[in-house]
C-alpha cells in the first residue's frame, strides 16, 4: 500500500472535502434516537482533530451514531474491525486509502457498509462501483450522515424481522 503514489493520493483526502453544513441539518439528524449498537470507523491519513473541519465532521457523525473511531492508516482500520466483535460497523474512508483498503475489509461479517468521502467524486466512483458494500462516493459529510442514518434504519428493520 505504501508507495509514492499512495502518499501523494492521500493529499486528496476527506479533510479537503466539504465538511461544513448548516446547523439545521445536524439538528434534523438528532431527532432520531441515537444508534447505540453501531460503530463508525473514519479512516483518513489527514485526520487532525485540532482542525475545525474535522471537528465539525466528527460532531455530525456523532449526531447519527454514538461510537465514532478515527484512524489514519488502513492497518489501524483493519485492526479495529477485527477487534470489533459486537457492533455492526460502517467505514468512512478517504478515496486514496479506500482504494487500497476495501479489498482487505469488504468481506468482513460485521462490516455493513462503506462510504467514500473525498474531494474528487468522479475519480473514485470508477473503482468504487465494483464493491457491493460501498454505499456511495461523497464530497459532503451531510450526504454521508443521511445515507448512514438510512443504513442504520435498514439494519434495525432487518434485525426486527
Amino acid at each position: 500500500m505504501g508507495g509514492k503514489n499512495s502518499k501523494a493520493a492521500i493529499a486528496h483526502s476527506t479533510t479537503g472535502a466539504t465538511a461544513s453544513t448548516a446547523a439545521s441539518s445536524t439538528a434534523m439528524l438528532r431527532r432520531e434516537p441515537m444508534a447505540e449498537n453501531y460503530l463508525v470507523i473514519w479512516v483518513d491519513g489527514n485526520i487532525d482533530m485540532a482542525n475545525e473541519d474535522c471537528k465539525n465532521t466528527m460532531e455530525q457523525l456523532r449526531a447519527v451514531v454514538n461510537q465514532v473511531n478515527t484512524c489514519k492508516t488502513a492497518e489501524q482500520c483493519i485492526q479495529q474491525l477485527m477487534d470489533n466483535q459486537e457492533e455492526i460497523s460502517f467505514v468512512i474512508s478517504s478515496g486514496a486509502l479506500g482504494q487500497h483498503l476495501i479489498p482487505d475489509i469488504h468481506d468482513m461479517a460485521k462490516l455493513n457498509g462503506i462510504f467514500i468521502f473525498c474531494g474528487n467524486k468522479q475519480r473514485h466512483q470508477v473503482w468504487a462501483q465494483n464493491w457491493a458494500k460501498i454505499k456511495g462516493v461523497h464530497t459532503s459529510i451531510k450526504n454521508i450522515c443521511e445515507k448512514l442514518a438510512t443504513a442504520i434504519k435498514q439494519c434495525n428493520q432487518d434485525h426486527m424481522s
